[in-house]
Order: C-alpha cells, then structure tokens, then sequence
C-alpha cells in the first residue's frame, strides 16, 4: 500500500479563501497522453431526485418541452471522458428535459482538435464542447465560430463565480464563450521515499507543499548525490504537458510568460533566462526532446524520474495502481517560496451552427450541469477537480483531494487567452529543444518571443 500524510483542512475554506487569488490555467488541457480520470464513485441521482433537483434551478433559458437533438463533444475532463458517467449525467438532464436528446462525442489531446478542426471544415462543428478558455475563447471565440453566452452570465452568476475565472471566459472585448464549471492547479511531484532515502525532505516544507529555488537546488543535487542520476526532466518532444515547463521557469525567478494585459510574450525576461539557464546546469536535470508530458508523468510512476513536473490530483487518481511509493504533491519552486501555479478552468462553449433550436438547446444543458443546486455538485466531481464558485465541502472526507486543494490558493495569471497560443506553445518546445541541444539560452528565448508575438499581431 501507499503511505501518505494528509491535510486536515476544509476545502470550502481554501476555495473561500481563493476568490480572489485563483485564476490560472493550462490544462487538462495539455495533459495530452493522461489516461481519463477514473469515473466518480459518487451515486447518480434517479429521475426523481433530479427532477426535485428543478427545484432550486434558476430560470432555464429554453422550455424543457423543447424537442431539439444535440452533441456534446467532450475533452477527458476527469469522468468527463468515460461513457458511464457522462451517461448517467445525461440521464439526470433528460429526467427534467425528455425532448432534449443529447449525443456524445470522447476527445483525446491527442487528436481531439483535428477532430475538430476537421468537422469545422466541414461546417458539422457540434453544438456543445466541454474545454477551457484557451480553445473555447482564444481560438475558436477569437475566429468568430462560437455563440455569445452574455444570457447565462446573469448578475446571480457573476456573484458567485470567482473573478479571475469569469476574466477567462470572455475575450478582450467582453464577450463570453465560456461558462465555467471546475477547475484546478497543476502542480509537480516528488517521490517522497527517494528524497527521503537522500535526506533532501529538510529542503522542503511537506505541510505547504512549497519550497525556495535555492532549496529546489540543494534538494536535487542531494537526490542526485544519493544515486538517483534522472532527478527530473524538462520534456519537450511536444506540447503535451507543457504547462509544467512553462510554470518551473517563471517561477524559479518570478518570471512572466505574458503581460499582465495578455497582448504581449515576455518570456525572454531576465528571470526567465536565469531561470532556464539554471535549469541547463543542473545535475540530475536534463532536457529531453523525446518525451512529452505523459510520458515524464508514465516515467515517474515507475520510479525512472523523482519528480514531475506534469502533475496534478487526477495525474496521481489516475495512476494510483502503478504506484509504490509516496507522492508528495510540491508547487513549483520560487524565491520567496510564495509560487504562482498554472490552473485549469473548464467550462461549456457553443458553436454557432446557425440553428436557433439547438442553441437554446444547448444552454439548457449548460445551465442545468453548472447552475442547478445538487446537479452542479455530481458535474463537478465527476470532473475530479474543484468548482468555480463554492458549493461547500463537496469532497468531505476525500482525503486525496483535501491535500491537493492547499494549492488553490497558489494558482496565478490565466495568461493562456493570448493572441497566437497555438503558434507560441509549438514555438516553446522548439526553444527548449534548442537549449538542450546547444543553442545559447537567450538567442533560444530571443526566437520564441519574436515568433510567439508575430503570431500575436497577425489576428
């Protein structure tokens, strides 16, 4: 059995707490070979018991007589992506909307936006995606594919739902093609028995889960010194878990990936540089151009690296077999020791199909997963993260997600609605690749900038 040391502490209180502190991202989104979260454990509710649920709702934008047919293409949001439960949450809509039928698609990072990109093409985009700012507002909002959600945004939800996550879901001009339903903060990982075995716990703060970049150093040169040669890796086959690079050099010196306003790439900081050229002289760290983020992730489990920089509570829910020793979830390290971590925030967006029907259609869902008072719960846990407003201690007595929610409040700028994002994430693991094969790390950083915001000023 794994051993592990857990938190006492009351999510509601850490995701109070967050208000105003929350707001990063990158995904899920980038976890590009994770395997889907395990389904939830929680009990669907039955027909009656979601149809009690209507109840509590807020006024549905669509009548529940309406007869529309409808698809929902979902990335592998936590349970999101498996059949059963998506199966039984649909079931608890039809309970309350009969005629509103519902088809699902399963997308995978690995070919999920060729997927789409090809139905686009084609003009049978669907209706419903379940994904995050960067696709739904960034790319397809900012092309002009995707329906205006301003109706769903009501004063009650803007209460309610945490600043920064509302700031992701619009775009620069205000426009909303997103409404939110979880989200979470990546962290990395360490093998707690390794670093233990080399005496290198002292470097770090296990009740925080935070440490200063001169302890991270101190710690992996001891871990190394023991014997352990793979302390960790900077992955750059791809852009699959590229949220765990970017977020181990920005905070190493308190770096910035863009400006505070998101029009601008400001990587090619003097932290920035430090940062990775820190990284570059490191034993024990290397960079690997054949591995992406789920193979540092696969790599870890098996005990090839001690720690990981992919990482986040549905990584260690989703590998809890594979694993034999204990986990112990850090934040990135920083100077001051106070990190700022990259989240995930997922939500529903439309496309613009040009049927009025089955839009109305699809913001009848969206607002029954995220808005009614006991089916937002069971949609938030089926994603294994955590909502965007508070709707209580939905995770009492889970121990694993009570110890991940201490990083909530960690989580920093949702800088991933720029202009130019897929061009700047290629341009990142083309940068990292150069570094590690030679090319002098402020020429490398100098590249990506100019690439990254040429393809910026070009939308």
């Amino acid at each position: 059995m794994k051993k592990r040391k857990f938190m006492a502490l009351a999510l509601s209180c850490v995701m109070v707490g967050s208000l105003t502190a929350c707001g990063g991202k990158d995904t899920g989104t980038n976890q590009t070979t994770a395997d889907p979260a395990p389904a939830s454990t929680e009990k669907a509710e039955t027909p009656a018991e979601t149809k009690e649920n209507t109840d509590t709702q807020t006024a549905a934008p669509a009548d529940a007589a309406q007869a529309a047919e409808i698809t929902l293409w979902t990335y592998p949001i936590g349970s999101w992506g498996d059949s059963a439960t998506v199966d039984g949450l649909i079931a608890n809509f039809n309970a309350v909307y009969p005629d509103i039928k519902v088809t699902v698609e399963y997308l995978d990072y690995t070919n999920g936006d060729d997927q789409i990109n090809t139905a686009i093409e084609g003009k049978q985009a669907p209706d419903l995606v379940l994904e995050g700012p960067e696709r739904l507002v960034a790319n397809w909002g900012a092309r002009g594919l995707m329906v205006d959600l301003a109706d769903l945004w009501t004063d009650d939800a803007k209460a309610v739902i945490y600043d920064s996550v509302q700031n992701a879901c619009k775009s620069n001009d205000g426009v909303f093609y997103e409404y939110p339903l979880c989200m979470t903060a990546h962290t990395m990982a360490i093998n707690r028995d390794l670093f233990e075995a080399a005496d290198a716990l002292q470097y770090l703060d296990e009740a925080t889960g935070t440490w200063t970049t001169e302890n991270f150093q101190k710690a992996v040169q001891a871990v190394y010194d023991s014997g352990q040669a793979a302390v960790g890796v900077v992955y750059c086959g791809g852009q699959g878990g590229d949220q765990g690079t970017r977020a181990l050099v920005n905070n190493l010196y308190g770096g910035t990936f863009t400006n505070a306003e998101h029009t601008e790439y400001t990587a090619n900081s003097e932290e920035n540089v430090k940062a990775l050229e820190l990284l570059k002289s490191m034993d024990g760290i290397d960079f690997d151009a054949s591995l992406v983020g789920g193979d540092e992730i696969n790599m870890f489990c098996n005990s090839t690296f001690a720690m990981a920089f992919c990482w986040n509570v549905s990584q260690e829910k989703n590998n809890l077999e594979k694993i034999n020793f204990e986990v112990l979830p850090m934040a990135f390290p920083s100077e001051d020791g106070r990190p700022q971590l990259c989240g995930g925030i997922w939500g529903f967006g439309i496309f613009d199909n040009g049927d009025p029907a089955k839009i109305q259609a699809a913001k009848t869902f969206i607002d029954f997963m995220a808005n009614d008072e006991k089916q937002a719960i069971e949609s938030v846990k089926a994603s294994n993260y955590w909502p965007v407003k508070d709707l209580g201690n939905i995770y009492e007595g889970d121990e694993l997600m009570t110890e991940y929610a201490k990083f909530v409040e960690y989580m920093g700028d949702y800088y991933q609605v720029v202009g130019g994002w897929a061009e700047a994430r290629t341009a990142w693991w083309n940068m990292l690749q150069q570094i590690g094969s030679g090319t002098d790390v402020k020429t490398a950083v100098e590249e990506f900038v100019t690439t990254a915001n040429t393809a910026t000023s070009a939308q």
